[in-house]
């Protein structure tokens, strides 16, 4: 799973999950823009991945806003020349009751989860069909009903998780001429900051491990390994995917 001399764009990279996708793609030998709403946290994570010795570069972008995301893509293929990953990974996860959900609350989420991975992928796609190559990697949910799990409190999030799935099938079937395959993950429980009200409660983290049969919490790298296979050579005819890392939740 040789990345060297690719290029790679990971939004929402600054922590988290977004952060050990940037570290394992860098690793493995690609040119890493780091993506994210703060460049200054964007920095370090550049940092980090120039003293392993690594090729980075850092771009603040909100995914929400048109172009930023074209200086985003632009600013690549002028460092670079191309742009051959995407890895869609930005995303907000708030709990609050259907009921009580408002109508801007509903919005943000839907703006920055899928229209922010619409935007980003059609952005990329576009430099993509020059070349005629490339991988798109969406990040989605297990939380998202038909093919995953309904959560109380999280339907602005599990509607907007659902359409990432949806969105990459169609993705898949219209770049596949261009030799672009597109697929998503659908991680379960992970140990990140977003993750924080689960891990910090322990009722919560009880209840939560209960039905995880493998009794844990997901890393964000072993969610990394995932992208860089969906990224690579070895994954070549896999596309229009959505798979599932979830330590077996979905099994139970």
């Amino acid at each position: 799973m040789d990345l060297k001399d690719k290029v790679a764009i990971i939004t929402g990279a600054r922590r988290g999950m977004g952060k050990s996708h940037a570290l394992k793609l860098a690793g493995a030998g690609a040119k890493v823009m780091v993506s994210d709403i703060s460049e200054e946290e964007c920095q370090a994570v550049v940092k980090e991945i120039k003293k392993n010795g690594g090729e980075a570069m850092a771009v603040k972008c909100d995914v929400t806003k048109k172009d930023e995301i074209e200086n985003m893509v632009s600013r690549a293929v002028k460092e670079w020349g191309k742009i051959d990953i995407l890895v869609n990974n930005a995303g907000i996860c708030q709990f609050k009751p259907f009921i009580d959900l408002t109508e801007e609350e509903w919005s943000r989420t839907l703006d920055i989860n899928l229209k922010g991975e619409f935007l980003c992928a059609q952005a990329a796609a576009k430099e993509m069909i020059k070349q005629k190559s490339g991988a798109i990697v969406n990040i989605a949910s297990v939380v998202m009903g038909q093919i995953g799990k309904g959560m109380a409190g999280l339907a602005h999030y599990s509607a907007s998780k659902g359409g990432i799935a949806a969105l990459t099938k169609t993705l898949a079937l219209e770049l596949a001429p261009y030799n672009i395959r597109v697929n998503a993950i659908s991680p379960g429980a992970i140990d990140t900051p977003m993750a924080a009200s689960t891990k910090d409660d322990p009722k919560i983290l009880e209840q939560t491990l209960a039905v995880i049969p493998l009794h844990r919490m997901g890393k964000a790298e072993e969610v990394s390994n995932l992208v860089l296979f969906l990224v690579s050579d070895a994954s070549s005819y896999i596309t229009g995917s959505t798979i599932i890392i979830d330590g077996g939740w979905m099994a139970g």
